[in-house]
C-alpha cells in the first residue's frame, strides 16, 4: 500500500536528472572500487592497455579492448550487486544463494575469457606482421 504522507519526490527531468544520473552512477563505480575483483580487473585493463601501446596496436585494437573493459566492468558491477542482493534475501547459506552467485561469476569468466582471446590474437597478429 504506497505511503500517502510521504509520495515519493517528482523526477526531475533534462540537465537536472542528467546530473543525478552521473551522481548515481559515480557512487556506484565508488562502490564497486571497494570490491578487490573490481580493482584487479583495472589493473590488469591498465597492463593490457600498456601492453598494447608498446606493441604498437592500432586506435581499432584498442578501441575494441576498450569496449571489453567497458563490459566487463558493468558485468561486475551486475554481479556485485546481485551478490549484494542475494546476501540480503539470503543471509544463510543457501542452494539458491550459491547458484546465484555462481552464475555472476561465470559471466564475469565469460568476459576475462573474451578478453583474454582477444588480447592473444592481436598480439599474436601484431608479432607475425612484425616477423
Amino acid at each position: 500500500m504506497p505511503d500517502l504522507d510521504n509520495p515519493p519526490p517528482k523526477q526531475r527531468t533534462g540537465l537536472a536528472h542528467l546530473v543525478d544520473a552521473t551522481g548515481y552512477s559515480l557512487e556506484g563505480l565508488r562502490v564497486l572500487n571497494c570490491e578487490a575483483a573490481f580493482r584487479q580487473e583495472a589493473v590488469l585493463a591498465f597492463f593490457l592497455f600498456v601492453t598494447f601501446f608498446v606493441f604498437d596496436a592500432t586506435a581499432i585494437q584498442f578501441a575494441i579492448l576498450g569496449i571489453l573493459f567497458f563490459i566487463l566492468f558493468a558485468v561486475e558491477a551486475l554481479n556485485t550487486a546481485i551478490e549484494s542482493i542475494v546476501d540480503e534475501i539470503s543471509p544463510q547459506r543457501s542452494e539458491f544463494a550459491r547458484n546465484t552467485k555462481d552464475l555472476g561469476s561465470f559471466a564475469v569468466m565469460c568476459v576475462l575469457i573474451a578478453i583474454g582471446t582477444y588480447m592473444f590474437v592481436t598480439l599474436f597478429t601484431i608479432l607475425e606482421l612484425l616477423g
